[in-house]
């Protein structure tokens, strides 16, 4: 039995007090050949898996940092985003699955947080002010959620 990726992630937007953004660069670049640079993201392990449960993790496993340490405040945003999943991750995910519907977060940090990145899946990583977060980042919903952030923050 294969295992497929379920087709419901995360998106977790960390971020310091005066709104400066992680943004982390993918060991592959974007379909375009430019650099995909973004927020943590990633998949439930399993169906039931509580949202919160899986942002903390997936924020843990890319960059080390973990949302319930002291001084971290991890906070479910409310919003999703429902999207068409890129061609060349298809095969990730059990036939006929074409959508991928994302939950949004907020990690706010202190300053200087250190960052481990998993080298696996992300090979650089920058903090920028959030409207410059912004416009680094590749995916438009991404993007958005950074633009968000002063209303959740």
């Amino acid at each position: 039995m294969h295992a497929y990726k379920i087709p419901q992630s995360v998106l977790v937007v960390i971020y310091t007090p005066a709104l400066d953004v992680l943004l982390i660069r993918r060991t592959v670049d974007a379909p375009d050949g430019q650099p995909f640079w973004q927020s943590v993201t990633g998949s439930k392990d399993f169906v039931d898996e509580d949202w919160a449960t899986t942002a903390a993790r997936e924020a843990a496993e890319e960059t080390g940092i973990h949302a319930h340490a002291p001084g971290h405040v991890l906070r479910d945003w409310g919003l999703q985003n429902i999207y068409t999943i890129y061609p060349q991750w298809l095969h990730r995910y059990a036939p006929g699955v074409r959508l991928n519907t994302e939950r949004v977060f907020g990690l706010c940090v202190p300053a200087q947080t250190p960052v481990v990145l998993n080298p696996r899946e992300h090979k650089a990583y920058a903090w920028a002010d959030w409207r410059a977060a912004a416009d680094r980042c590749y995916s438009p919903s991404n993007a958005e959620a950074i633009l968000w952030l002063p209303r959740f923050a």
